[in-house]
């Protein structure tokens, strides 16, 4: 998918997993995220290698990868239907508001909506204004009454 003539959208597939794990790293750096290298490569290989959880696409510039974004699959009673949730977002720091994330969410969106997704949700940083000014500006709301808790399951 061509987003801008030098910007490209391309669902990444198995054989892209050594390109897409250094920026899954600098994502995970930058959020101060901890995983190991073994843990993000088993988990962005299972993804994949496996549409039906979700899928990830790699944001390209001429011919070098800038970016990714990865949404996972599941469903809402709330909402009535498949919904999906912007599991990790990444552009590199030197190509940040230049309206390439902005590109990406609406392109990302269409497919989904086409897909029948109701509804798309992410998390972003409470102290990040840039990124929920960016999210505002592409339609996405804060659900003020809702706060996100995770329990780990597996160790």
């Amino acid at each position: 998918m061509t987003l801008h003539p030098e910007i490209t959208l391309e669902l990444a597939g198995p054989t892209q997993l050594e390109e897409l794990l250094p920026l899954v790293a600098a994502y995970h750096a930058f959020e101060e995220v901890v995983t190991s290298a073994e843990q993000r490569r088993d988990s962005v290989r299972k993804l994949l290698h496996d549409r039906n959880p979700g899928a990830i696409w790699l944001v390209r510039k001429s011919d070098g990868v800038i970016g990714y974004i990865a949404v996972c699959y599941s469903y809402s009673i709330e909402f009535g239907g498949r919904d999906a949730f912007i599991d990790e977002f990444y552009i590199e720091a030197a190509e940040r508001g230049k309206g390439i994330g902005s590109m990406v969410l609406a392109e990302v969106s269409a497919f989904l909506r086409e897909r029948d997704i109701v509804a798309l949700h992410l998390e972003v940083d409470g102290t990040n204004e840039r990124a929920k000014s960016a999210y505002a500006r592409a339609g996405f709301s804060s659900r003020d009454k809702y706060h996100v808790m995770s329990l780990v399951l597996v160790p």
